[in-house]
């Protein structure tokens, strides 16, 4: 398990505050902290890859192709 050092200003240092007030550790909360980053990283990458994909003309034109062969979906 690694050791991280970090060095806050006063704002963060009052959430920090804010956050353990519960009785929750530092370490706990950076953890925390930490993997709820990682999660809104993969998310905004998803939605980045969605959006690329949304305005991709090959996927586009494959997708119009799809919705011709099966005809009226909307059927359904």
């Amino acid at each position: 398990m690694g050791v991280l050092t970090v060095e806050i200003d006063s704002d963060t240092e009052r959430i920090l505050s804010n956050l353990t007030s519960d009785g929750r550790s530092t370490a706990d909360v950076i953890r925390e902290a930490i993997h709820i980053a990682g999660r809104l990283r993969w998310m905004e990458q998803a939605r980045a890859d969605a959006e690329r994909l949304a305005n991709d003309p090959d996927d586009l034109a494959e997708i119009r192709a799809i919705q011709r062969a099966l005809g009226d979906t909307n059927a359904w």
